[in-house]
Protein backbone atom coordinates (compact mmCIF):
# COMPACT_ATOMS: atom_id res chain seq x y z
CA UNK A 1 0.00 0.00 0.00
CA UNK A 2 1.31 3.48 -1.19
CA UNK A 3 1.77 5.92 1.77
CA UNK A 4 -0.85 7.82 0.91
CA UNK A 5 -3.33 5.01 1.02
CA UNK A 6 -1.40 3.91 4.37
CA UNK A 7 -2.16 7.32 5.79
CA UNK A 8 -6.23 7.61 4.59
CA UNK A 9 -6.83 3.70 5.56
CA UNK A 10 -5.59 4.74 9.13
CA UNK A 11 -8.13 7.45 8.98
CA UNK A 12 -11.07 5.40 8.72
CA UNK A 13 -12.90 3.90 11.32
CA UNK A 14 -14.62 1.77 8.84
CA UNK A 15 -14.91 0.88 5.31
CA UNK A 16 -17.45 3.23 4.92
CA UNK A 17 -15.27 6.89 6.01
CA UNK A 18 -14.14 9.58 7.95
CA UNK A 19 -17.67 10.26 9.91
CA UNK A 20 -19.40 14.26 9.44
CA UNK A 21 -22.17 15.89 10.74
CA UNK A 22 -23.40 15.64 14.23
CA UNK A 23 -20.77 12.39 14.54
CA UNK A 24 -18.05 14.17 13.53
CA UNK A 25 -14.67 12.88 14.80
CA UNK A 26 -12.74 16.48 14.93
CA UNK A 27 -11.08 15.94 11.18
CA UNK A 28 -11.00 18.24 8.98
CA UNK A 29 -10.00 17.96 5.47
CA UNK A 30 -9.91 20.83 3.09
CA UNK A 31 -8.91 18.49 -0.32
CA UNK A 32 -10.78 15.30 -0.13
CA UNK A 33 -8.69 12.70 -1.51
CA UNK A 34 -9.83 10.54 -4.72
CA UNK A 35 -8.36 6.66 -5.06
CA UNK A 36 -9.46 4.73 -7.72
CA UNK A 37 -10.01 1.30 -7.25
CA UNK A 38 -7.00 -1.19 -8.44
CA UNK A 39 -5.48 -4.44 -8.21
CA UNK A 40 -4.49 -3.83 -4.60
CA UNK A 41 -7.98 -2.75 -3.71
CA UNK A 42 -10.42 -4.16 -6.36
CA UNK A 43 -14.01 -2.77 -5.96
CA UNK A 44 -16.55 -4.86 -8.42
CA UNK A 45 -20.19 -4.28 -9.03
CA UNK A 46 -22.39 -7.05 -10.71
CA UNK A 47 -26.56 -8.00 -10.31
CA UNK A 48 -27.24 -10.09 -7.18
CA UNK A 49 -29.83 -11.94 -10.11
CA UNK A 50 -31.75 -13.09 -6.79
CA UNK A 51 -34.37 -11.90 -4.47
CA UNK A 52 -33.45 -9.93 -1.56
CA UNK A 53 -34.76 -8.95 1.74
CA UNK A 54 -34.38 -6.60 4.27
CA UNK A 55 -35.82 -6.74 7.62
CA UNK A 56 -35.19 -4.35 10.54
CA UNK A 57 -36.49 -5.61 14.12
CA UNK A 58 -38.65 -8.09 12.72
CA UNK A 59 -39.86 -5.56 9.86
CA UNK A 60 -39.86 -5.83 5.60
CA UNK A 61 -38.39 -2.59 4.74
CA UNK A 62 -36.96 -3.42 1.38
CA UNK A 63 -37.69 -6.15 -1.17
CA UNK A 64 -36.31 -6.41 -4.76
CA UNK A 65 -35.09 -8.36 -7.27
CA UNK A 66 -32.92 -5.31 -8.77
CA UNK A 67 -30.33 -5.38 -6.26
CA UNK A 68 -26.33 -4.81 -6.78
CA UNK A 69 -23.69 -6.94 -5.24
CA UNK A 70 -20.42 -4.46 -4.19
CA UNK A 71 -17.42 -6.61 -3.30
CA UNK A 72 -14.31 -3.92 -2.32
CA UNK A 73 -11.58 -5.20 -1.77
CA UNK A 74 -11.50 -7.81 1.38
CA UNK A 75 -14.39 -6.30 2.69
CA UNK A 76 -17.66 -8.85 2.91
CA UNK A 77 -20.01 -8.11 0.19
CA UNK A 78 -22.73 -5.67 0.27
CA UNK A 79 -25.92 -5.54 -1.11
CA UNK A 80 -26.96 -2.00 -2.58
CA UNK A 81 -30.76 -1.93 -2.97
CA UNK A 82 -32.75 0.50 -5.50
CA UNK A 83 -34.23 3.38 -3.08
CA UNK A 84 -37.13 2.97 -4.56
CA UNK A 85 -37.48 -0.40 -3.37
CA UNK A 86 -37.34 0.74 0.34
CA UNK A 87 -40.69 1.48 2.05
CA UNK A 88 -40.94 5.04 2.52
CA UNK A 89 -42.56 5.54 5.66
CA UNK A 90 -39.49 3.38 6.88
CA UNK A 91 -36.98 6.32 6.26
CA UNK A 92 -35.86 9.29 8.53
CA UNK A 93 -32.78 11.34 6.81
CA UNK A 94 -29.46 11.99 9.40
CA UNK A 95 -27.72 14.57 9.28
CA UNK A 96 -24.39 12.27 9.11
CA UNK A 97 -22.17 11.74 6.64
CA UNK A 98 -19.67 9.86 5.97
CA UNK A 99 -16.35 9.88 2.87
CA UNK A 100 -14.77 7.33 1.61
CA UNK A 101 -12.02 8.00 -0.88
CA UNK A 102 -13.04 5.08 -3.38
CA UNK A 103 -16.85 6.22 -3.58
CA UNK A 104 -17.58 9.58 -2.63
CA UNK A 105 -19.89 10.95 0.34
CA UNK A 106 -22.13 8.73 1.80
CA UNK A 107 -25.48 10.10 3.37
CA UNK A 108 -27.64 8.37 5.88
CA UNK A 109 -31.09 7.18 6.93
CA UNK A 110 -32.47 6.37 9.99
CA UNK A 111 -35.33 2.75 9.57
CA UNK A 112 -38.32 3.99 11.62
CA UNK A 113 -40.31 0.45 12.31
CA UNK A 114 -42.89 0.85 14.85
CA UNK A 115 -42.19 2.68 17.78
CA UNK A 116 -38.14 2.14 17.18
CA UNK A 117 -35.75 3.95 15.16
CA UNK A 118 -32.24 2.02 14.17
CA UNK A 119 -29.96 5.32 13.64
CA UNK A 120 -28.25 5.66 10.81
CA UNK A 121 -28.93 2.01 9.36
CA UNK A 122 -28.85 3.24 5.79
CA UNK A 123 -26.11 4.56 3.82
CA UNK A 124 -26.13 5.97 0.05
CA UNK A 125 -23.58 7.32 -2.24
CA UNK A 126 -25.91 10.02 -4.24
CA UNK A 127 -22.95 11.50 -6.47
CA UNK A 128 -21.10 8.59 -6.25
CA UNK A 129 -17.41 8.81 -7.93
CA UNK A 130 -17.38 7.96 -11.83
CA UNK A 131 -15.68 4.16 -10.56
CA UNK A 132 -18.77 3.43 -8.86
CA UNK A 133 -21.11 4.88 -10.69
CA UNK A 134 -23.76 1.67 -11.21
CA UNK A 135 -24.61 2.72 -7.45
CA UNK A 136 -26.44 6.05 -7.35
CA UNK A 137 -30.06 5.26 -6.48
CA UNK A 138 -29.24 2.44 -4.49
CA UNK A 139 -28.90 2.08 -0.68
CA UNK A 140 -27.10 -0.27 1.77
CA UNK A 141 -27.86 -1.25 5.50
CA UNK A 142 -25.59 -2.32 7.97
CA UNK A 143 -25.47 -5.65 8.79
CA UNK A 144 -25.34 -4.89 12.95
CA UNK A 145 -28.58 -2.83 12.17
CA UNK A 146 -30.26 -5.02 9.79
CA UNK A 147 -31.33 -8.35 8.45
CA UNK A 148 -30.56 -8.51 4.51
CA UNK A 149 -31.34 -11.94 3.15
CA UNK A 150 -30.49 -12.84 -0.86
CA UNK A 151 -32.15 -15.47 -2.54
Amino acid sequence: MSPVNSRVASLLPSEHGIRGGSADVGFCMTERTVLLPTAAHPITITPTGKHVTVRVNGEVVAETDAALTLQESTYPAVQYVPLADVVDSALRRSDNTTYCPYKGEANYYHVVTGESTVDDAIWTYEQPYPAVGEIVGHVAFYANKADVTVG
